[in-house]
């Protein structure tokens, strides 16, 4: 269920830089085992990609491009060209084996650049129109502030989406990913507006 988001303290807000976003929380259902495509158990031994569940003018597969003021390639983005085959990820929890719903867990990507000092999926926020998902760690993130907490697949439509939990007393402090437009890419950015994904086995 989706509810208005709640306000607030001004404390969070001078922590984490979001004094300017609304955000609708997301609240966990059952958890259940997350399947691809081809209806088959989503694994943290195999490697997917992620593509939104409607295909064509949706755009391709889930990338990494260029954030502002950076030479290396760490903010998480769908391009908009739907012949784009984007890049394979993982999805790791603390124990091996299928991945459920509704469950914390790491997403990264199987491959990144040389420049990034990680594979691993993190929320970055600074002075961009929403809160993004990037990769990598303080480092790769000058003078920008990396918000701690932990990814969740959810169901949503007929395929999934992904969450953001920030680490908090809170436990109702999720916020849905969904895509920040430009004329060349769709960052992913948490906002009210979920991507609409399926996953598809690459392994």
């Amino acid at each position: 269920m989706v509810k208005s988001a709640p306000s607030l303290t001004l404390s969070f807000f001078f922590l984490f830089g979001i004094t300017t976003l609304n955000f609708t929380p997301s609240f966990s259902e059952a958890p259940e085992k997350v399947v691809d495509s081809q209806e088959r158990p989503v694994s943290s031994a195999a490697k997917y990609y992620l593509l939104p569940f409607f295909p064509g003018p949706e755009g391709g597969a889930i990338t990494l491009g260029q954030a502002e003021n950076s030479a290396c390639p760490v903010a998480v983005l769908q391009p908009t060209d739907e012949t784009d085959p984007g890049l394979a990820v993982k999805f790791g929890t603390t124990s091996s084996g299928d991945i459920f719903t509704e469950t914390p867990l790491d997403v990264a990507f199987v491959d990144k650049p040389s420049c990034a000092s990680s594979f691993n999926w993190v929320v970055v926020s600074d002075d961009f129109p929403g809160i993004w998902v990037g990769i990598g760690g303080e480092g790769d993130h000058p003078g920008k502030k990396v918000v701690p907490g932990k990814f969740i697949v959810q169901k949503f439509g007929l395929g999934y989406k992904l969450v953001f939990c920030f680490d908090s007393s809170d436990s109702s402090t999720c916020y849905g990913i969904g895509r920040h437009d430009d004329v060349q890419e769709r960052r992913l950015v948490l906002n009210n507006e979920p991507f609409e994904f399926s996953i598809i086995n690459g392994s």
